[in-house]
């Protein structure tokens, strides 16, 4: 074992997700995935996971805090890891249908992680009908935002039915942690050099810190704008929430989503958005609602580059988008979201949302903690919907095909309902999760949604529509 001590701080924006988690706010990212066959042995299935561990070093990581919050937190070594505590085993009580394996998933995506572990969870789900099984993953959102999250389950999965093994894994010996007081100090002194370096490289002519520093005086325009933005309209969506969740799928044919976007113009994305749209203004409507005005959606938008593959930690900013529930016309509801689509690409209000996450490198961290705690009860948004491109070609676990994935997105403080939507081989997952006791028709919205788009395929050219048993 290295006598060096080893950590790496989080990133401000990784720390934010930290801050926002409250005692009924649950800040981790997962996902429910449905596979053929019956499922692997528990031994087969550790095998498998500690074969890649490898490659997601972060998931054998635990983070370590700063005395007196005089920093960010770092990650280290897990010196106790035990594989057997993340990955678990479960079963679904008869008839085992899609209903027990929703109640099932509300539960666990209703318990917190253990932030004295790393912070992950796979739950292996026996009992489904139709000969299936089901993995439900649990990372804490300061890990993984949506993009990387599919990256790394395209390591835990294969390509292939029955690909070559993997290389035995090489042993794994965990560094050990700094002490306390070395964490306070490098802290500070971190606090202190931080900002001066970044302004000299870039005065210097260092590329990195040249660009990072342009990008927040860039986009500092747009960051006032977004300040202006304001609370967002009242709705029955915004509630202060407990602990408990409900969890709901629903499915689309990305196919179709494509052939309304051919038809009507728009891209995939501002469809989605339009369906969302239509499927809220019916679960409203439902509640005895009148919609007449707009919601506001936080969509994030990834800011990865093409390179960073398989990395952790968050690259990803947001934009506000107004999603139109008071337009009872679906054509117009689609106009709508795509020119409000447009208009927030000219704004460049996603890098005034880059540069206030990286204006956090530069804050004190008992300051940006404050804020992020500010920001969760600030509501500047309604909801959240999310919308991550996933690989369009089937995945495998053990020889067991991958046959839906349904993500599941964290609620705010004061946020009953989010939506997050993967599509995988020519189908797009959503996966509804809302609070358990004032969500209690999320099961009405995961109905709207697919008649939301059938309603924008009835708009279609004959010639454009699928025959009915396609």
């Amino acid at each position: 074992m290295s006598s060096l001590a080893w950590h790496e701080r989080l990133s401000a924006l990784d720390a934010t997700f930290l801050y926002m988690e409250e005692r009924n706010a649950h800040m981790h990212v997962g996902g429910l995935c449905i596979f053929e066959g019956p499922p692997p042995s528990h031994a087969e299935l550790l095998q498998h996971v500690e074969a890649r561990l490898a490659a997601v070093p972060r998931y054998r990581q635990r983070l370590a805090f700063v005395p007196l919050g005089q920093g960010r937190p770092v990650w280290v070594d897990d010196a106790q890891f035990d594989l057997e505590y993340h990955v678990r085993r479960t079963a679904l009580p008869a008839p085992g249908g899609e209903t027990e394996l929703q109640r099932l998933t509300s539960r666990l995506m209703s318990q917190r992680l253990d932030r004295d572990k790393p912070l992950w969870e796979l739950w292996c789900v026996e009992g489904l009908g139709e000969g299936r099984f089901a993995l439900v993953s649990k990372t804490h959102h300061c890990m993984i935002d949506g993009i990387s999250g599919v990256d790394i389950a395209t390591v835990r999965l294969d390509r292939t039915r029955f690909p070559p093994p993997p290389p035995a894994p090489p042993p794994w010996q965990p560094r050990p942690a700094p002490a306390a007081r070395q964490l306070l100090r490098d802290s500070l002194l971190h606090q202190l050099t931080h900002p001066v370096e970044v302004v000299r490289e870039a005065l210097a002519g260092g590329a990195q810190a040249r660009q990072q520093l342009g990008e927040i005086v860039l986009g500092t325009l747009p960051m006032l704008k977004l300040a202006r933005l304001g609370r967002a309209p009242a709705s029955s969506l915004n509630r202060q929430i407990g602990p408990h969740r409900r969890f709901e799928t629903a499915r689309l044919d990305l196919g179709r989503v494509r052939r309304v976007k051919s038809a009507l113009g728009g891209t995939v994305n501002d469809v989605i958005l339009a369906v969302v749209s239509g499927a809220l203004r019916t679960l409203l409507t439902q509640r005895g609602e009148q919609p007449t005005a707009s919601l506001r959606a936080l969509v994030p938008v990834s800011v990865r580059h093409p390179d960073a593959h398989h990395t952790l930690g968050n690259q990803v900013t947001a934009v506000f988008c107004p999603l139109p529930i008071g337009e009872a016309d679906p054509r117009r509801r689609l106009a709508l979201v795509r020119e409000a689509m447009q208009d927030l690409k000219s704004s460049r209000q996603a890098v005034g949302g880059l540069a206030l996450t990286q204006l956090g490198d530069f804050a004190p961290p008992t300051l940006a903690a404050q804020a992020a705690r500010v920001q969760a009860l600030a509501r500047f948004f309604n909801l959240v919907v999310t919308n991550v491109p996933g690989p369009q070609d089937p995945l495998y676990l053990a020889g067991r095909q991958m046959l839906a994935c349904y993500p599941a997105v964290p609620l705010a403080a004061d946020q009953t309902v989010c939506i997050g939507l993967l599509s995988y081989n020519g189908a797009i997952g959503i996966g509804l999760l809302g609070d358990a006791d004032l969500a209690r028709d999320l099961p009405a919205l995961a109905a709207a949604l697919p008649q939301a788009l059938a309603e924008l395929e009835a708009l279609l050219p004959g010639e454009a529509k699928l025959p009915p048993s396609a």
